[in-house]
């Protein structure tokens, strides 16, 4: 089977400016394949989640190029790179950022809303599925602030799966979870990847997540070691 390339970096460098000019990523360069579960390690300050933020389209001042699924990113305007990322990127952050007054239903059905492709009732039943992928059933209606720590974080991946997202990225997606919970959403990504051919980047502390991963990019000084 022909391999298809989801996210291409070319010579990506990166400085902060802050307290001083600092050069964060040298000059990277490296291919995703679609349905590829990636994951980037390496110590604090090495620039592992600078390169996620840059690959999520969301930091935009670097030099080199980015393309996800031929698209060249590169350039684009915000309002252009917002609509990208609806349509085509899912986000699970380490804080899930959910509304608290929202129910988990409504929360997960917010980026489908947004994005405009469906009728309300195909949205909820989506949400409603998505929320039952992750073992969610019975909370569906529950305002979020109410869910415990590790339900939270699974109701912020089911709504990045809303919008079907070729890409999921996830900057330390585990990191709040207990063993089981951590695994339990290892596996959902491990599922994605094979059977939807959805291509997962995740920033991760975790040995066990990492060896769990397809690949491991490990980085060190703004460098892919391996």
């Amino acid at each position: 089977m022909e391999k298809t390339i989801s996210i291409e970096i070319n010579n990506l460098i990166k400085y902060f400016y802050e307290p001083e000019k600092f050069q964060v990523l040298k000059g990277l360069s490296f291919t995703v394949q679609k349905g590829e579960f990636l994951s980037i390690v390496g110590k604090s300050g090495s620039g592992k989640s600078t390169l996620l933020y840059v690959l999520s389209t969301m930091d935009t001042d670097y030099e080199g190029t980015l393309k996800i699924n031929g698209d060249v990113l590169t350039g684009k305007t915000q309002n252009q790179l917002a609509a990208f990322r609806n349509e085509h990127i899912g986000f699970v952050f380490q804080f899930h950022y959910l509304l608290p007054e929202f129910t988990a239903l409504q929360n997960v059905m917010l980026p489908a809303l947004k994005l405009g492709k469906l009728s309300i009732e195909e949205i909820e039943h989506k949400a409603y599925e998505s929320l039952r992928l992750l073992d969610l059933k019975g909370q569906e209606l529950k305002n979020a602030k109410r869910l415990s720590g590790g339900q939270q974080q699974r109701v912020a991946i089911a709504r990045a799966l809303i919008n079907s997202p070729s890409v999921i990225m996830g900057d330390e997606p585990t990191g709040n979870l207990d063993t089981k919970n951590s695994r339990a959403v290892q596996d959902i990504f491990k599922q994605l990847a094979q059977e939807h051919g959805q291509t997962i980047i995740c920033v991760t502390h975790d040995p066990d997540f990492a060896n769990n991963t397809d690949r491991i990019i490990e980085m060190q000084d703004g460098l892919i070691l391996s």
